[in-house]
């Protein structure tokens, strides 16, 4: 990386000369860079709006760069150890959907986690690849879905000779990294294609205590959310490519697709940011943020009926493949007799104290380069006090009267949300097969997608949530789910069964 060429900004640059140009706008947006006065610009500023501009003479152009962006995007490219990067405004998200589309055909095989986001199995429908299902470890303890062992990955590449990728999560959202250079050896062996989702991972390039990053590992492709832990704004990402197995160019043409042609250069200019403050201080920053988490779990486990992981917990007999995020302060709370959600939204209600997301038994907090002391110490005072409300000695911690399982496949996904259908009540689905969807936001994380077999268990879980009053989202309203119709279903219309 040539530091020198790092201190440059080379889009938000030229954004600062075109603005204080004082161009005459006859171009898009209507605002006229602040020209007209909102509630809006009160609260966010004049500077915000004239700094809204939309690809003028001189600034480049997102998806045919040429000048200051292809300059910017190589620089982060440079920084992140990658051979190419695209500036993504559509999060994540497009990213994911980029990948699958460009580098997976219809009917071709990829193989996956079961865990995966709700972008990917977007993508599984609009390509019409077909998913081979690799299991993560599954934590019934904590409730939480871990990593793949390499020998789970191994067996699905050798039953599945043909398939084109596989798709690793690096890491998931409670920070849990799969061993990701064995498995890229292992793909790689087959002349496979590595797909990499490191919406949460996009700092562990800058730190040798974090795990490896896709392009480190030596994936061949990932995309990573810098909004989530490296200070853009929300909504940036960027993808990374490295290596001949991907063909660029057809990325490029996927990448057009998924994108606006009205990309927001404001997000853009927080990308260039954010890549010239972590090339020069990222490890620094980094090492801040682990020495606070580090305290943060220090004090949070000396609290009773409450506990915090660390790497510790990707060192026992079911974890041991597995390394650990620690920025990520994923707390415990079953010993209080109450859910995760309850406890978060304890926090907030209360406390002003808001956690990233909860589950059955947790909660999650994430610490990242804009975390301060001040406000680690305010969740473990409010923690304090609500351990005091509730935790009791010696009594069962709380377990739920279900496990946590996937369904069985019964179709492609393209093929079960294309086929015809009827909304069944949440209750009598058992048996049936989803057309859509049913996930808690966040994670994002699917409990059922298209193409998958309704089980007890799934019913089970799903009025768990409803009692918790989670964000269920889908399709069909709450308390109901939209399912093939098989009297009606002519499977000889390209639904054809896997």
């Amino acid at each position: 990386m040539d530091l020198e060429k790092q201190k440059k900004t080379p889009l938000l640059t030229a954004m600062k000369e075109y603005v204080s140009s004082q161009p005459i706008p006859f171009d898009v947006p209507g605002h006229k860079m602040g020209r007209i006065h909102t509630e809006l610009m009160d609260l966010i500023g004049e500077d915000v709006f004239k700094y809204d501009i939309n690809a003028p003479i001189g600034i480049d152009v997102l998806y045919k760069n040429v000048g200051v962006i292809k300059e910017s995007s190589d620089l982060l490219a440079d920084a992140f150890n990658a051979d190419q990067a695209l500036f993504l405004i559509n999060g994540t998200t497009s990213g994911i959907m980029t990948m699958i589309m460009s580098l997976v055909n219809a009917k071709e095989k990829i193989i996956l986690p079961r865990n995966v986001h709700k972008s990917v199995i977007n993508a599984l429908i609009v390509s019409g690849a077909i998913p081979i299902f690799v299991e993560p470890i599954y934590d019934e303890y904590l409730g939480i879905a871990n990593g793949v062992l390499v020998s789970e990955y191994v067996k699905a590449m050798d039953e599945n000779k043909d398939a084109k990728a596989i798709f690793v999560i690096n890491p998931t959202y409670f920070g849990v990294a799969s061993s990701l250079r064995a498995i890229v050896k292992e793909a790689h062996r087959r002349n496979m294609i590595v797909m990499c989702d490191e919406a949460h991972g996009a700092h562990f390039h800058f730190h040798e205590k974090l795990p490896v990053s896709a392009m480190d590992a030596g994936a061949d492709i990932s995309c990573l959310s810098l909004h989530k832990t490296l200070g853009s704004l929300t909504q940036s990402s960027v993808l990374l490519t490295k290596g001949k197995r991907v063909d660029f160019k057809k990325i490029i043409k996927v990448y057009t697709m998924f994108g606006s042609t009205s990309p927001s250069h404001i997000l853009l200019a927080s990308l260039d940011a954010s890549r010239k403050l972590m090339a020069l201080e990222g490890r620094n920053i980094l090492q801040r943020t682990l020495d606070l988490a580090k305290y943060a779990r220090e004090k949070i486990n000396l609290i009773p009926g409450i506990h915090c992981l660390n790497a510790s917990y990707c060192k026992n007999d079911n974890n041991k493949e597995f390394s650990f995020d620690e920025t990520r302060i994923v707390i415990t709370v079953r010993e209080l007799g109450k859910s995760g959600f309850e406890i978060m939204r304890l926090l907030k209600e209360k406390y002003n104290i808001q956690m990233e997301l909860a589950e059955t038994y947790l909660i999650l907090a994430i610490l990242a380069i804009g975390s301060l002391k001040e406000d680690v110490d305010k969740l473990i005072n409010a923690l304090s006090e609500i351990s005091k409300l509730y935790y009791v000695e010696k009594k069962n911690p709380t377990r739920r009267n279900f496990h946590f399982d996937y369904a069985d496949i019964a179709c492609r996904p393209r093929e079960a949300y294309n086929a015809t259908s009827k909304v069944v009540k949440i209750k009598d689905a058992v048996g049936e097969i989803s057309t859509e969807s049913i996930m808690i936001y966040p994670p994002g994380i699917p409990l059922v997608i298209p193409g998958e077999i309704i089980s007890k268990n799934i019913v089970k879980i799903y009025r768990f949530y409803m009692e918790c009053k989670g964000t269920i989202m889908q399709d069909s309203k709450i308390g109901y789910v939209k399912v093939i119709d098989r009297n009606n279903w002519n499977k000889g219309e390209g639904n054809d069964e896997i």
